[in-house]
Parts: C-alpha cells; structure tokens; sequence
C-alpha cells in the first residue's frame, strides 16, 4: 500500500538520479571533445607561424653566413692588393696585367660585399617583422586558449552543481512519499485484502449418531466473536544507527 508506493517512488528517483549521470557524463564527454578541438586547432596554427619563422630564420643565418665569408675575402684581398701594388712599381710591364684583374677583382669583392650586407639587413627587416607578428599571433593565442577552458570550466562546475540541485529536488520527491506511508493503513489495507470474514470460526460441538433416543448433548450456538483490534501503532523516531532504533514505545521492530 503506501510502503509499496514509496518503494516504486524510490526505485523510479534513483532511475532517474542514474539517468542524470548518464546524460552528465555525455555531456561533458562531448565538452572534452570540444576542448581537444579546440587544442589542436591551434596547435595547426602555431605550427605554420613556427615553420614561417624556422624558414626566415634559416635564410637569415645562410645570408649572414654568406656575408660573414665575403667580408673575410675582402679583408684578406685588400693587404694582398696594396702589396701587389708596390711591387708593380719595380715590374711594372709584368705585373700591369695581373694588376689590373687584381683591382678589378676587388672591387668586384666590395661590390658582392655591399649586396650581401644590404640583403642581410633586409632579411634581418623581414626576420624581426615575422618575428614580432608571431609574438602577437602567440600572445592572441594564449589568450583565447585561457579564456575558452576559464569558461568551459565554469560550464561544467555549473553543470555539476545543477545536477546535485535536480537530484536533491528527485530526493525530496521521495521524502514526501516517505512521509505519506503510514503503518496503520498498511496493516488495515493488508487485512481487508486477505482477510477470509469478520466472524470467528465456530467451536465444533458434538453430535450423537449412536443413540437416537439420548438427548444429544446440547448444540452451542454459534456467538459471533469479533476480531479484536489493536490500538493505533507507533510510529518510530529514532533513526537508523541509533540504541533505540528497534524498539519505539513498547514495540520490537525485531
């Protein structure tokens, strides 16, 4: 009766208490997988930014490499130029052919060092453009990546802390059931469900077939006896756990 409805109110609560699990761990399975979007997302574009940057890099280290080798030439070249140059003074008619390919070749050694320290400076430009994009394009970056997973935290703890208020309002339906059972309405709607009548069976009385001509002994008529009924039963107070828990005002519960 009333147990046995508090009962299925309690098993459909719980039911529904495992259903709410279920549905918040789909729910924050899919948020994961958002959130693991989300990173490699941006992983894809902090890897194009790092490969423009190691390309510029690159480039620039050759061509300062580059130069570095060209400047070495001309340092060496020049001495080697001005000592040819003195002693072309004693060997003139020899030495004025290679003198002349000497000082042609050095200035065609300043010119190709001139160039390189120009596109050096240029790559060195475009290197610390590249370079101060990619630090703003990081900065954004990490930015919008803490912001996103501040709020996606603060979703899911406002998730969790919905789910904890819809179970304790599914706990509550169940107390209100629990305190609408009522043992003395169990016990009368069990009585009248399986009782079998009101009266008392009848005392068997005995009956002369020997001798007719006897009085038989006298037949008791049958006075209906009424069941008795107890008084209103106790309801418990104590709590589970406690001394007195199976005893309530003269009653066992054991």
């Amino acid at each position: 009766s009333t147990l046995k409805r508090s009962l299925d109110v309690f098993k459909q609560q719980v039911d529904n208490v495992g259903q709410g699990h279920i549905q918040l761990a789909q729910t924050l399975r899919e948020e994961a997988k958002k959130m693991e979007d989300f990173r490699e997302k941006q992983k894809q574009h902090r890897k194009k930014i790092e490969m423009i940057m190691e390309a510029i890099h690159k480039n620039r280290n050759l061509q300062y490499k580059k130069t570095t080798e060209v400047k070495q030439t001309c340092c060496c070249f020049f001495p080697y130029a001005a000592l040819l140059y003195l002693s072309s003074l004693s060997c003139f008619w020899q030495l004025f052919l290679k003198l002349a390919q000497t000082k042609s070749a050095l200035e065609d050694s300043d010119r190709s060092y001139q160039q390189n320290v120009m596109m050096l400076e240029k790559i060195r430009e475009e290197w610390v453009k590249e370079h101060i994009k990619a630090c703003e394009f990081f900065e954004t970056q990490e930015c919008e990546r803490i912001n996103y997973f501040r709020n996606a935290l603060w979703l899911h703890v406002n998730q969790l802390s919905q789910d904890c208020v819809q179970n304790d309002e599914k706990y509550e339906e169940i107390r209100k059931s629990l305190e609408k059972c009522s043992i003395e309405k169990d016990i009368e709607f069990f009585v009248n469900l399986r009782k079998t009548g009101s009266l008392a069976p009848a005392p068997v009385v005995y009956e002369n077939y020997y001798n007719t001509q006897r009085n038989a002994t006298p037949v008791r008529s049958p006075v209906p006896v009424p069941i008795s009924r107890r008084g209103p039963l106790p309801t418990p107070i104590s709590a589970p756990g406690e001394p007195d828990y199976t005893t309530v005002d003269g009653y066992s519960l054991i």
